[in-house]
């Protein structure tokens, strides 16, 4: 038989479900199942990267930027998405390609100093996300439950460790249980979108014309780009990927390959739709009231169930605690990948959420406001972006690491400009708030 026709290495260690998705996947990559049957065996890692892109720094960035500027910056949120969608596919293809995570890659490419080096910033990426993630997901039992916040953070954590345990029983169960809590999101802002009644006129004009407003929409923008453009994802997509599926000749990789394009085109395109429905729910309900001033998710949900009724408060807790129960458990996934990489180290789940879960629960604790604190994570986020992309663009562009999968000089030109223009936006940041101060 032909290599085509045998695609996939052997799982010996796989678990029944694993199996028949494996299974399923060879049907597909040998032609025996076609449309959308074929497609199924492969959606998950990016669901699973996606939740990063909808987590609750997202939701402050998104209600801060359309409270404060209407719809002015949907075009941030739209062009952070598609530059999303590039990183993530490239990500993906590392990892096929390889058999390697972008860490372990790094490891292996760069001297030990430089390697060492990406490996501590790697980590702060990995504080900052569990900041947004733990204050997000605390917040939104506080909307729901009145709990304080502290509790409701140590709560957070017993929730993501439990969520990380269905990881014992592979792959399937852990993307459906992440799939199922995006689509609470989805629901939750459709809902709010639904209630809001944007202007079309406006909406349109946010997308498609470029414009900011002073140094602090310029600080908005960096956070939502850190929000969407995240770091440890970036790193965890090639993770996913790396074992999941493994062609065993370069027809099988291509193939393997372009349905995970589609798992990231679906994947992103859901989290794209959530991030345009916060802000445009800020800017409908906010902005356009002359309430430019809501600084806190918790003004958020209160105006929202205020102003629009039918329980929106609600809805916005219950999507904001989805999120931040989804992210939590994919960023210590994403913390795993990162120490195992970069320094072949492995620590216990438990530590490791300990460590990381710390800085959110001191700001929890001394009464920080947790909703500015989640902004400026995003914005620790941005400036991590750069240490992440231009490996990964190194790397994507070297046939003799990639095969057949490598770049195509017009991928490689885009990506090189996506990295250009993040690294030239926190650099204007940076000079706007050295001025200002």
């Amino acid at each position: 038989m032909s290599s085509a026709t045998q695609p996939l290495e052997p799982a010996s260690a796989a678990l029944p479900g694993e199996r028949r998705v494996l299974t399923a996947a060879e049907r597909s990559l040998s032609g025996e199942t076609r449309g959308l049957r074929a497609l199924v065996p492969f959606l998950g890692p990016a669901f699973v990267a996606a939740v990063a892109y909808v987590d609750p720094g997202n939701f402050a960035t998104n209600i801060a930027g359309g409270a404060a500027y209407g719809y002015r910056l949907l075009w941030v949120v739209l062009a952070a998405n598609l530059m999303a969608m590039l990183v993530q596919a490239m990500s993906a293809k590392l990892g096929i390609a390889t058999g390697m995570n972008l860490p372990e890659v790094c490891r292996l490419r760069f001297p030990q100093p430089v390697s060492r080096l990406l490996w501590l910033q790697a980590e702060v990426v990995a504080m900052a996300t569990d900041l947004a993630e733990f204050v997000g997901a605390a917040l939104g039992l506080n909307i729901l439950f009145h709990i304080p916040l502290l509790p409701a953070g140590l709560i957070t954590g017993v929730a993501a460790f439990g969520i990380l345990t269905l990881q014992a029983r592979g792959f399937r169960p852990l993307e459906a249980v992440i799939t199922v809590l995006v689509g609470v999101i989805v629901v939750a802002f459709a809902f709010e979108v639904f209630l809001a009644k944007p202007s079309v006129p406006a909406v349109a004009t946010g997308l498609l014309i470029p414009s900011f407003s002073g140094t602090e929409s310029v600080l908005l923008a960096a956070g939502i780009l850190g929000a969407t453009v995240m770091p440890h994802v970036v790193y965890l997509h090639s993770a996913l990927t790396q074992q999941r599926v493994v062609g065993n000749s370069p027809e099988a990789k291509r193939k393997i390959y372009r349905f995970e394009q589609w798992d990231v085109i679906i994947a992103l395109g859901i989290a794209g739709f959530i991030n345009m429905a916060m802000l445009i729910t800020a800017a409908a309900t906010f902005n356009a009231r002359g309430l430019d001033g809501v600084n806190s998710l918790q003004q958020a949900s209160q105006g929202l169930g205020h102003y629009l009724g039918h329980h929106a408060d609600v809805f916005f807790g219950l999507g904001l605690l989805a999120s931040g129960l989804s992210s939590s458990s994919v960023g210590t996934m994403a913390g795993q990948v990162v120490m195992q990489g970069f320094i072949q180290r492995r620590i216990p789940l438990f530590l490791r959420r300990a460590i990381t879960m710390a800085p959110a629960l001191v700001v929890l604790a001394v009464g920080v406001d947790a909703s500015r604190a989640l902004v400026l994570s995003q914005v620790v986020l941005s400036f991590g972006i750069p240490f992440a992309l231009v490996p990964l663009l190194l790397f994507c562009r070297d046939r003799g690491l990639m095969g057949e999968l490598v770049n195509r000089r017009v991928t490689t030109m885009a990506a090189t400009l996506i990295v250009a223009s993040i690294v030239a936006l926190n650099l204007f940041l940076l000079a706007q708030i050295s001025f200002r101060s």
